[in-house]
């Protein structure tokens, strides 16, 4: 890195191109030298900056501790670029003078990935406010990050049926449902992304989608946790939508089993699932009342199909 005691030949081996750095160390320490105390240094610097590519600045927005120097050109200079913008938006550091104007340039793609890191959001409300002049926002995205501006707690009834779902001794229920009432809807993130099993559970049907994604973003989740929430047809269709976009969700037959025998997962996904089940579960399903009569009779076909192939008809 260049410092205050680096030669002037080093500083100009830099803007040359000849000290041997990768394209995103240079690109870092070209910002630097762009504001050096030397005016022929600075001239070289800023010129050669006009040279580098995209991604080298982008290597360098997503080093540990970018320089300065490194936000200050990118704000200023290539922020209209989707790929800065949203490497900017990722980097932690990021001063906040320059989050809304990335946030109004990326995709609502790079809004989604931002929003898989709920632990992050729900500690940065400056970010999330900036994330608000997306101009890509979907309706879903620009309710979650609202939700998460929310001041306003819930009252204890909110909680109450999926409490006595998570907790039945009746006084730590009564606990769990005075401190869930208390939260903002930042804090229950955090809760459901660092709580236990109970809390989780009571969780799952928070009336904050956002608090529901986070339940299932927790590095704490268990198999067990995710084949229950998959069988209940009381969660919020977009939750089991969720569970059943996961691969790693999936790769629990009891879950994929769930989802396709539960009447509340959407259609089109209990379709798509009929496929991966069992024989003896696809028969199971073909007397289950409760599910779409499509689903049923799409069930009976493919049964059929099955049967006609190991005949050999």
């Amino acid at each position: 890195m260049i410092n205050g005691r680096a030669t002037r030949e080093r500083k100009f081996a830099v803007c040359a191109g000849g000290a041997g750095l990768t394209p995103a160390e240079r690109a870092e320490l070209l910002t630097m030298l762009a504001e050096d105390s030397h005016d022929l240094v600075r001239e070289k610097a800023g010129n050669a900056l006009l040279t580098q590519e995209a991604a080298g600045f982008v290597g360098a927005l997503q080093g540990e501790a970018p320089a300065a120097a490194l936000f200050r050109y990118c704000g200023s200079s290539l922020i209209e670029q989707p790929e800065i913008a949203a490497a900017m938006l990722k980097q932690r550091q990021c001063p906040q003078e320059y989050l809304v104007a990335a946030a109004k340039r990326v995709p609502a793609n790079i809004v989604q990935e931002l929003l898989e890191d709920l632990d992050r959001l729900s500690i940065a409300p400056a970010l999330v406010g900036a994330l608000l002049h997306s101009a890509s926002l979907t309706a879903d995205q620009r309710q979650q990050l609202q939700e998460l501006l929310r001041e306003t707690t819930e009252k204890e009834e909110t909680f109450a049926e999926s409490a006595a779902d998570a907790e039945p001794d009746i006084t730590k229920r009564a606990s769990l449902l005075q401190r869930l009432s208390k939260m903002r809807v930042v804090e229950r993130v955090q809760l459901a992304l660092k709580g236990n099993r109970e809390e989780r559970i009571a969780l799952i049907r928070d009336p904050c989608k956002v608090v529901q994604r986070a339940v299932l973003q927790s590095p704490r989740i268990t198999d067990r946790e995710v084949e229950s929430f998959s069988a209940m047809a009381n969660l919020n269709e977009e939750v089991l939508r969720i569970i059943a976009g996961s691969r790693k969700f999936r790769r629990n037959y009891s879950v994929t089993r769930n989802l396709a025998t539960n009447p509340k997962t959407p259609l089109d996904i209990s379709l798509r699932l009929l496929p991966n089940l069992t024989v003896t579960d696809l028969k199971s399903l073909l007397m289950n009342k409760n599910i779409p009569e499509t689903l049923r009779s799409t069930a009976y076909r493919l049964n059929r199909q099955r049967q006609e192939t190991r005949s050999g008809g």
